[in-house]
């Protein structure tokens, strides 16, 4: 009987390992069933030999899992998942990160500090484990299971990753944040925030020095004035402009927009303004200046700048003022900067930037990065998306926004697998949510995750 070839299909019956021609009168079926792969599941990351966990970056990325793809001798869909756990057989899945379709995923630094957290690991130099050594270490582990079919098979077919041990270490209490507090005063005025009517005002913070406080802050021209909590009861203004300020004194002039440090000193009634701004300049940003630097932002729980910023390929330094009269490098390569020192070399990624003036010492880590991109900033990503920056924990920011008409939405590293819109135009963020529709200005946008289950944003023109 001569047979025609009709139907094509693909089974995966139970650990059948067979390819072959099923014959049914006159038609044929040709039959894949999936194997258990000979090129298993495997990291092909590697690790380091030890994780510190701070409570000072807790949605930052620690480490990124990369992995192959295994060979079930079949054309499907492999799907993967993620598990970790704080035993070495995984009696207990602790972590999982679900159904996932790239062979990467990211782990932050909250999900090791949940993991530490059910092993009873704490931040307190006063406690020990049963041998009396400090009780902020411990050991988890992390494999990769790919599977095809369904996740609920009973007879599936699955490969399993060999164990990666990731050591973890808590930042005590005592060793770690700045001691550094915002202020219950602020600046107001025309050069700030619209004398209150664009939101709070903007903050000082306390310094090493009681009663004297400072800010960071980028100004319009206009005027300003210091008050606490946000209120006109307590106020000072500087009458005759000579650096002392009086009780409801007259306001203060900014003739140019930019960066400023504001130094308050409350024991003795002064104040002093000065230019200020330290940003990443390079062939890996901004081809040494053809464009403005790379503006840091100040981060008062670690006193450091950071910056949120995609890097080329290249060397980059940190100079002040967009000007070469003041500027670091990195001659030992060790992290340890040097004035007029030599130029840092990095490779192309998001990175978290940070640099510490006071100790003079920065890092530059890998760091999943939100961005904005839409028709009201990039035409959906025809430009690179503008970065936020990490200025505390769960709090984002993007100063200086320019957009147009149209809409726009928050991404991660220019990328849509994790993107958040705004549903019902409540100021509520949604992962995957409605495009959130802008008119034309220059915004300051912060992001808040530090209620990961209702996130936030605002948008101050």
């Amino acid at each position: 009987m001569k047979t025609t070839l009709k139907k094509i299909w693909i089974a995966f019956p139970l650990f059948i390992l067979a390819l072959g021609m099923v014959s049914c009168e006159n038609e044929d079926y040709l039959v894949f069933t999936a194997q258990e792969p000979s090129d298993a599941v495997a990291f092909t990351n590697s690790f380091s030999s030890e994780y510190v966990l701070s409570t000072d970056a807790m949605s930052n990325t620690i480490e990124r899992f990369v992995w192959n793809v295994p060979d079930f001798d079949a054309p499907t869909t492999i799907n993967y998942e993620v598990q970790g756990s704080i035993t070495p057989d995984f009696s207990t899945i602790d972590y999982t990160s679900g159904t996932l379709s790239e062979t990467n995923h990211a782990i932050t630094v909250r999900n090791l500090t949940t993991l530490a957290e059910l092993m009873e690991l704490d931040r307190d130099p006063s406690t020990t484990d049963d041998n009396g050594e400090p009780n902020n270490t411990g050991t988890v582990y992390f494999r990769i299971r790919a599977y095809v079919g369904t996740d609920d098979a009973v007879n599936g077919v699955e490969s399993i990753s060999e164990t990666a041990e990731i050591n973890i270490t808590l930042v005590e209490e005592a060793a770690q944040g700045s001691g550094i507090e915002i202020s219950s005063w602020g600046i107001v005025g025309s050069a700030a925030n619209d004398w209150g009517g664009a939101g709070p005002d903007l903050p000082f913070y306390t310094t090493e020095v009681d009663g004297v406080l400072v800010a960071y802050v980028n100004l319009i021209v206009g005027e300003i004035k210091f008050r606490e909590n946000n209120d006109w009861g307590n106020n000072y203004g500087d009458t005759g402009a000579d650096g002392t300020l009086e009780a409801g004194g007259d306001n203060m002039m900014i003739a140019t927009a930019g960066d400023y440090k504001i130094t308050f000193d409350l024991n003795n009634l002064t104040y002093a303004i000065e230019a200020f701004s330290w940003g990443i300049v390079g062939s890996a940003y901004n081809d040494w200046g053809a464009t403005p630097d790379a503006k840091l932002f100040y981060d008062y729980t670690t006193n450091t700048f950071k910056r949120g910023v995609k890097l080329m390929d290249g060397e980059m330094k940190f100079r002040f003022n967009n000007d070469w009269a003041a500027d670091y490098g990195d001659s030992g390569a060790d992290g340890t900067l040097e004035s007029g020192g030599t130029n840092i070399t990095v490779t192309a990624g998001f990175y978290m930037v940070t640099f510490d003036l006071e100790n003079l010492m920065y890092t530059i880590e890998e760091a999943d990065l939100y961005g904005i991109v839409g028709s009201g900033y990039n035409n959906w990503g025809e430009t690179p998306d503008f970065m936020f920056t990490q200025v505390s924990e769960g709090i984002w920011y993007a100063e200086n926004v320019t957009l147009v008409d149209g809409e726009i939405k928050f991404r991660v590293n220019e990328d849509w697998g994790v993107n958040y819109g705004d549903t019902g135009a409540d100021g509520v963020l949604d992962n995957g949510g409605d495009n959130i529709a802008v008119t034309a200005g220059t915004y300051d946008i912060t992001l808040d995750f530090t209620d990961p289950s209702a996130p936030t944003y605002t948008m101050v023109q």
